[in-house]
């Protein structure tokens, strides 16, 4: 296999089951991708990624760039070499961590000055640039460079830096050119705007990418205005590309969001939350260290499988979260991407079954939200 391909295998209304092929391996959609920000899982090794079912990880341009650096991470092999995984990789393109990071950024036409928060050097990003690192990370799937404006914005700011926008997504997919088995995706941006968001998508096609992502969501507009937007954006999309929303999100964000044509996710929250002591179960997001867990024998989920849940209780996890033991957040995090990959394995199941909605309903009807500590 020496090409970027994706295979729509069926579908459910607007909910799809598909398959990327590459040559590190197939990815099978709607997939869910672990975040290692600087060439990490953060308490995860690369094999125990792969064991809870993860076909692709996420590599993040900003943090790679500025440390150990793109071009020591090329004399070393590549990204994939370096950090021990030899599946697919996706790689950001650096515009949401420079906008959201760094201190003093300037944003011209040419791309986007801004000094690191690691030791507060001057750097420089442009989309050239950009698409450079990620071809000297050797990651399989690059992002074109994009402005990532704050929430909220008036129309007039949102429309301005679509245009912007735009413009480097072009110079991102001239400077991507030919890479065999590699692909290069666009990110549609437009705020909460229908008419912008359409317009994106179509400026998007024109130019011509591998698959096509929707930025700019779930920076506080809230579940229900990310589901409209969804739905005034996806149908818009390639139905022959994949569909990727960046950044999101909640287990019940990515139910709702694969219903309205999704494919691809990517989010810290399973990891970050592992880290502060939240497990995401099938009944909702608990709390390990509320005192509730004390002297709770019972599995973290009945229905899981990890290491976690087959061989420790409650009561230990809430133990070793208290006591802040390293322990903790590997246990923690594993079992949260596991419980990911789980809720991906299951929705694919549904979509091919033709009982996606069903699922929905019943997943949101046993799902409670994050529970809150005592």
């Amino acid at each position: 296999m020496s090409e970027f391909r994706f295979e729509l295998k069926a579908t459910d209304g607007p909910a799809r089951l598909g398959l990327i092929s590459m040559p590190r391996g197939e990815i099978r959609t709607p997939a869910f991708m672990p975040v290692g920000t600087a060439g990490s899982v953060k308490a995860m090794l690369p094999e125990s990624v792969r064991e809870t079912g993860a076909d692709i990880i996420l590599g993040n341009t900003y943090h790679l760039m500025l440390r150990p650096g793109a071009e020591r991470v090329a004399s070393l092999g590549g990204l994939h070499k370096f950090m021990g995984w030899d599946r697919p990789i996706l790689t950001d393109s650096g515009g949401f961590q420079v906008m959201s990071l760094s201190s003093l950024r300037k944003i011209t036409e040419e791309g986007v000055r801004f000094r690191s928060h690691i030791d507060g050097n001057e750097e420089f990003l442009s989309p050239e640039r950009a698409m450079e690192i990620q071809r000297l990370l050797g990651s399989d799937i690059q992002m074109v460079l994009d402005e990532c404006p704050a929430f909220p914005a008036t129309e007039a700011d949102i429309e301005k830096s679509l245009a912007l926008s735009m413009r480097w997504a072009k110079r991102s997919r001239i400077a991507f050119g030919v890479q065999p088995g590699r692909a290069c995706f666009g990110i549609v941006q437009g705020g909460v705007f229908p008419h912008l968001r359409q317009r994106s998508a179509r400026e998007l096609i024109e130019i011509g990418f591998d698959g096509y992502a929707v930025g700019g969501l779930a920076v506080g507009e809230g579940q229900a205005a990310m589901f409209e937007t969804l739905e005034a954006t996806v149908p818009h999309l390639p139905a022959d590309r994949p569909h990727y929303l960046m950044g999101v999100g909640k287990p019940d964000d990515l139910v709702g969001a694969v219903l309205r044509g999704v494919d691809m996710f990517d989010c810290v929250l399973p990891t970050r939350s592992g880290r502060n002591g939240q497990a995401f179960t099938w009944n909702g997001t608990l709390n390990l260290r509320n005192a509730r867990f004390a002297e709770d024998t019972g599995p973290l989920d009945s229905r899981c499988t990890c290491p976690a849940c087959r061989k420790f209780s409650r009561a230990y996890l809430h133990h070793v979260v208290k006591a802040k033991e390293i322990i903790a957040s590997m246990l923690l995090t594993w079992h949260n991407l596991a419980f990911y990959q789980d809720l991906m394995a299951a929705i694919r199941a549904a979509i091919a079954e033709g009982r996606m909605a069903a699922f929905a309903g019943d997943f949101r009807a046993g799902y409670r939200t994050v529970e809150k500590p005592e």
